[in-house]
């Protein structure tokens, strides 16, 4: 846990330090700029750090001092570990980049308990009394953050490879990042699509086509390519990445059902989002597919009608809540989380890994998917 923690400390200090550079940057170039650092600096400040806590698990998990060695305190014995600390780095940043995007997309005003930065940016734009549609003016702002992000992460991610010995690891850990990158936005459309094309589609095909949504947008940038990334990084042999991506792709599925079921039944004051946000939004997750499965045509067209509304009231949000309770799917998707973290930690039995890593990863199973927020 303290080396976790420690890592968690190293990757914040990693991020300020890059956005400090940044910001000076910027303000060479126009001083009105800085605002843009400071956004950015706001929403990279905090955070569970899953994606870099799965990253260094991966390199540690291949790594051949990994048994019995803490790199974290400044022995100099491992290299290779300051890079390591800035590509965990670079997959926050490019974390916080699909988040900004994401609440574009979903028209989402709260991100942690705060305005979501296009609000943020519309806010400054009333403020300042300034000429033009204010709400425009914030999703311009919010999309060019979300771009300039996904671009640092790069940039980050570029930096940390400079320091790896071997440059086979480099260029393999590069690979895993851009293959990342262009799932995750495979499953943004995906997911967007599904919003719309829905109704068209055939309803036997529903489940199948949510669950595809979670793999790409969600399952393996969250779990198995943090962990896939990390461990290229360490030279894993080919063995060890199959062993993590077997272990990361079910573990991340049950990750993002956790958070379907939040994302409609959270506690605002604790996830930080309005209740029943994924219902305004429209979202057809695996939790409404199997919904549509077990209701009566009435209250399945109850529900089509509902959902994807953005002025549900409270009374409207609780009432598609107790439908969804009613019909058992909570239990189902419950059934579903266990299950998937059940693949994953079979997938680490007897995993070609070192042993302390296994450890970790098996303690970070529980934490992702037991988790509130």
């Amino acid at each position: 846990m303290a080396e976790s923690n420690r890592l968690v400390d190293l990757v914040q200090l990693s991020i300020d330090e890059f956005l400090a550079a940044r910001s000076t940057d910027f303000e060479h170039i126009a001083p009105e700029l800085v605002r843009i650092t400071d956004l950015a600096s706001s929403f990279l400040s905090g955070g569970k750090r899953f994606r870099a806590l799965f990253c260094y698990w991966g390199w540690q998990s291949a790594s051949s001092l990994a048994d019995g060695f803490d790199p974290l305190p400044d022995d100099a014995v491992s290299a290779d570990f300051p890079g390591l600390v800035l590509a965990a780095s670079a997959l926050e940043v490019f974390h916080a980049a699909a988040l900004v995007h994401d609440d574009i997309m979903d028209r989402s005003d709260t991100r942690r308990g705060a305005a979501s930065a296009h609000k943020r940016f519309e806010a400054i734009h009333e403020d300042e009394g300034w000429a033009g549609d204010p709400a425009r003016f914030g999703l311009s702002s919010a999309l060019l953050l979300g771009d300039l992000l996904l671009g640092w992460s790069d940039e980050l991610f570029d930096s940390g490879t400079e320091h790896f010995a071997s440059r086979a690891a480099g260029r393999a850990g590069r690979a895993e990042f851009a293959r990342m990158r262009t799932e995750v936005t495979a499953g943004q459309y995906l997911d967007i699509l599904e919003e719309s094309a829905w109704s068209r589609n055939s309803e036997v095909d529903a489940l199948p086509r949510a669950h595809r949504v979670i793999v790409y947008k969600s399952a393996k940038y969250s779990v198995e390519a943090p962990l896939v990334i990390g461990a290229a990084l360490g030279g894993a042999s080919l063995d060890q990445l199959a062993a993590l991506r077997a272990f990361g792709l079910p573990l991340g599925i049950a990750y993002q059902l956790r958070d379907d079921l939040l994302g409609v039944f959270g506690d605002p004051a604790v996830t930080g989002k309005p209740a029943g946000d994924d219902l305004r939004e429209g979202k057809r997750t695996v939790l409404i597919a199997l919904a549509r499965q077990k209701l009566s045509s009435q209250a399945r067209s109850l529900m089509d009608e509902l959902l994807g509304d953005p002025e549900l009231d409270a009374n409207q949000v609780n009432i598609m809540r107790n439908t969804l309770r009613e019909c058992g799917v909570v239990e189902q998707v419950e059934r579903l989380i266990d299950h998937n973290v059940a693949l994953a930690k079979e997938a680490m039995q007897d995993a070609p890994l070192a042993s302390s890593a296994r450890r970790q990863l098996l303690e970070l199973a529980d934490t992702v998917t037991n988790r509130v927020y």
